[in-house]
């Protein structure tokens, strides 16, 4: 039997057996992190050349309790730099659209299935403020390469944009700030709010046996003796 074949009961019993291998200690900092975990919020990099900047945005993300991060890689490939998320990554939920040149419709499609309201930040005047995003819809914050910004089909397509408060000479903020910027803002609101913002407890279980496996060392050679056991 393996993890396609668990039905939900048959998945908790492999967490409670996984759970004997992680201290308890780490086992409540995973509880108190997935308390404040929401997919209300969600982020999008387009195009981002610098991995160190994709990486910045995901720490971010991650500390302020983002689950999910979308990867549109068209012409730059998404890489991991360890020195910059310090680990953000292994606790996130990453979807990559790398299918082919052109990917951003097959993202924004995949996003708006899912309920998401997709939200092109831009410095463009004309745009929403970020007291005006409705908290009480999903929203996916989608933010453009270093260089260009979002394509003019990220903007174009988008069912709003956001432009971030500026009120000196320079015309943007680095990615990663503006990333910051907007999801702590949104956050704060979120956490004020009587929305349901959280997640559900089938996806806190998901993601509990996901982190118990990348806690333990040669989980599957664990999962090999969960599975044995129950034949």
């Amino acid at each position: 039997m393996g993890e396609a074949d668990l039905n939900p009961a048959e998945r908790d019993d492999l967490i409670a057996f996984l759970a004997q291998f992680v201290t308890r200690k780490r086992r409540q900092k995973m509880n108190d992190v997935l308390d404040y975990r929401t997919r209300q919020i969600t982020v999008v990099l387009e195009d981002i050349r610098n991995p160190q900047n994709s990486n910045a945005v995901m720490r971010s993300a991650e500390c302020l309790g983002v689950q999910d991060i979308h990867l549109i890689e068209n012409r730059y490939q998404y890489g991991p730099t360890l020195a910059v998320s310090r680990g953000a990554t292994k606790w996130l939920s990453l979807h990559h659209y790398d299918e082919t040149e052109w990917n951003t419709p097959n993202a924004y499609q995949s996003l708006r299935d899912a309920g998401y309201m997709v939200v092109a930040t831009t410095p463009d005047d004309g745009s929403l403020k970020l007291s005006e995003l409705p908290v009480d819809h999903k929203i996916a914050l989608v933010f453009g390469n270093e260089e260009e910004g979002a394509t003019p089909y990220a903007i174009e397509q988008a069912d709003a944009t956001l432009r971030l408060p500026m009120f000196g000479f320079t015309q943007s903020y680095n990615i990663s700030v503006s990333a910051a910027f907007a999801i702590s803002h949104l956050v704060k609101h979120l956490h004020a709010s009587d929305i349901p913002w959280q997640l559900t407890e089938n996806e806190r279980q998901e993601l509990k046996l996901d982190w118990y496996r990348k806690t333990i060392e040669n989980y599957e050679l664990v999962e090999t003796r969960f599975y044995s056991e129950r034949e």
